[in-house]
């Protein structure tokens, strides 16, 4: 069973929910490489440098400072850095109940899972219930590690998910960019549809998709480990030609909709082939030339 990373209360009208907190995702091993003395072979150290004193300093001589003016600083102690800090009272201070629909989730930041703690069962239970018969989600606020966070609680399945949310101003307009006012033309539209449609599907199936790149990048650090040198090749996939035609792309996609695109979106700068790191023997060939090649040897 996971283990809880917080425990805490959901708080609305004078009814009080106790909770436990879980993280609700969790990352796949990251892929790193250290800095090394090419010399050695040793890990190197990062050390703090004075410019102005020209020297090494210790993290002893190290403070914080706020820099209010270029170049200039007001410095805050330890302490004075902790009466910055929101209290954490790892409460879920429940303000309004939203329409599911109101909140984009370009404001969803981190998830987290919440279980009922002792005593705590059939309320929760109960406010999950209400948010799926309401379709309304619990906007809410929630003090924790020093900060204040805006969050949502929503139903999934039986349970509830926190929801950690960006405020306004970590969230970009939309407005600050150049979209441009094009006309689209009817028939345009109604083949990019008819595209859309063809490739529709109901239910979303995480499990069918896997960092391809991760897994690549993984097994050619195993085959160095093993010893064996890698080097870059050339893609052997061809550089996709450029169509000033949209109505052009859209029915080459219509024609073809589940083999590869022969044609790049109207205007798109015309795209160089990507390197890919292979290991220095044979590169295999492509799934659909084996493919090719055992048919032919049936048919003979």
């Amino acid at each position: 069973m996971p283990r809880a990373i917080a425990s805490g209360q959901i708080a609305f009208g004078l009814v009080s929910i106790p909770v436990k907190l879980f993280s609700a995702t969790e990352s796949s091993e990251k892929i790193s490489f250290n800095m090394l003395h090419k010399d050695c072979g040793n890990r190197v150290q990062q050390q703090l440098f004075c410019a102005k004193d020209e020297r090494t300093v210790d993290r002893s001589e190290v403070v914080k400072g706020y820099e209010f003016s270029r170049g200039q600083y007001v410095l805050f102690s330890e302490e004075e850095l902790k009466t910055l800090e929101e209290k954490s009272s790892q409460q879920i201070e429940i303000t309004e109940f939203l329409p599911s629909s109101q909140i984009d989730p370009i404001y969803f930041a981190k998830a987290y899972y919440l279980a009922p703690d002792k005593g705590g069962d059939r309320a929760y239970t109960l406010l999950s219930k209400a948010l799926q018969q309401t379709g309304r989600w619990a906007l809410g606020k929630y003090a924790a590690r020093g900060k204040q966070y805006l969050v949502v609680l929503r139903p999934l399945s039986d349970g509830l998910v926190m929801q950690q949310l960006f405020y306004p101003n970590e969230v970009r307009a939309l407005s600050e960019l150049e979209i441009g006012e094009a006309v689209v033309k009817e028939n345009e539209l109604k083949m990019a549809v008819q595209l859309a449609e063809m490739g529709a599907t109901e239910e979303f199936h995480p499990e069918e998709y896997r960092d391809e790149v991760a897994d690549r990048v993984r097994q050619l650090i195993q085959r160095k480990i093993e010893g064996e040198e890698i080097t870059a090749a050339d893609d052997a996939e061809q550089p996709r030609a450029q169509v000033i035609d949209l109505m052009e792309a859209l029915r080459a996609s219509l024609a073809n909709p589940r083999g590869r695109n022969t044609a790049a979106p109207a205007k798109a700068a015309k795209a160089a082939p990507a390197a890919k790191v292979e290991a220095k023997r044979k590169p295999a060939k492509p799934a659909e030339r084996r493919a090719a090649t055992e048919k032919k040897a049936k048919a003979r």
